[in-house]
């Protein structure tokens, strides 16, 4: 199978094309940088049609990753930024795919589980969980991330596929030892002893485990055919003070402080990144994924978190 991964230079094309190459299939990252690696890299801008699109044409599975990073300061730049990236990149793999002789059988699209509200009462699942953009209790300037996430997905749906499944997934944090990823970044906190809750901790975390995230991603394309979104999360999301709580029981550090949300604000200006990614209550279940009989090797968070504390990927 040849799969070709828009935008797979960073973690999560990483794993992608990890676990496909290991597995024996051809392996295509499409990156604006030429990157040395295991797998074939192929340059792009991510706009416009170019000597890429033959890698669309008579491949068996796109999936586009493609996307500046959230984690900056919402600046006027980084928001058209963020939002240009996103949209332009999903338009271009959509041309590409309507005009091959050969489209691909599948296309994986990622979208974001922030789309849904910021909430406590209830979960969020793809049937009745509640988008996000309206609620009385978030900030303003959370609902930038609403329209990014609404308007990559309807980037994506512009267009008649008739050969081709659609799926977009809505992902949630995904953890991985892999060095610059949150979970290396959390892992750090917690060995310095900052590990405590942040905010009030009353704020729903979903996460998912790096081996799920890969395996819910190869089961969609051999299983899924409907093209909605799917969840891409684990089935137990919980409160930042439990999650946190875990995590430094898990390492072995007996204490965390605590940071208030005054503190998480100077924090995220320092740092360039938005509070938003911390303390945004995200309920998210994968109600689709477990229907279609899917099944998670780390469904609960001490389990995973153990995995992940006492395990490294090879080169993390």
């Amino acid at each position: 199978m040849k799969v070709v991964i828009p935008g797979g230079s960073g973690e999560l094309g990483t794993l992608l094309a990890s676990a496909f190459g290991s597995e024996g299939h051809e392996v295509v990252v499409l990156s604006r940088r030429s990157l040395p690696g295991p797998w074939r890299v192929v340059e792009w801008d991510g706009v416009n049609p170019g000597a890429w699109t033959a890698e669309v044409d008579g491949c068996d599975v796109v999936i586009n990753l493609a996307g500046r990073s959230v984690n900056c300061r919402y600046t006027a730049k980084n928001r058209r930024d963020i939002l240009e990236s996103r949209v332009r990149s999903t338009r271009a793999i959509g041309r590409a795919i309507t005009t091959a002789r050969e489209p691909p059988g599948v296309w994986v699209q990622a979208s974001t589980a922030t789309i849904y509200a910021h909430r406590y009462d209830a979960p969020n699942d793809e049937r009745t969980g509640l988008i996000g953009g309206s609620e009385p209790d978030a900030p303003e300037k959370w609902r930038f991330s609403i329209e990014v996430a609404t308007a990559w997905e309807q980037a994506a749906n512009e267009l008649e596929l008739a050969r081709t499944r659609r799926v977009l997934v809505r992902s949630a944090i995904v953890m991985s030892p892999l060095p610059g990823g949150t979970f290396a970044l959390l892992r750090r906190l917690v060995r310095l002893g900052l590990g405590g809750r942040e905010g009030d901790g009353r704020q729903f975390v979903s996460w998912i485990h790096h081996e799920d995230w890969v395996r819910a991603v190869e089961w969609l394309i051999a299983h899924i055919r409907d093209w909605r979104a799917l969840n891409l999360t684990s089935p137990q999301p919980l409160t930042n003070d439990q999650f946190m709580r875990t995590l430094r029981r898990v390492a072995g550090m007996p204490i965390g402080l605590p940071a208030t949300r005054w503190m998480l604000e100077a924090g995220a200006l320092v740092l360039r990144t938005e509070t938003e990614l911390i303390l945004k209550s995200r309920r998210v279940i994968p109600t689709r994924l477990i229907e279609s009989g899917f099944a998670f090797q780390f469904p609960e968070w001490p389990a995973a978190a153990e995995d992940l504390v006492h395990r490294k990927l090879p080169g993390a």
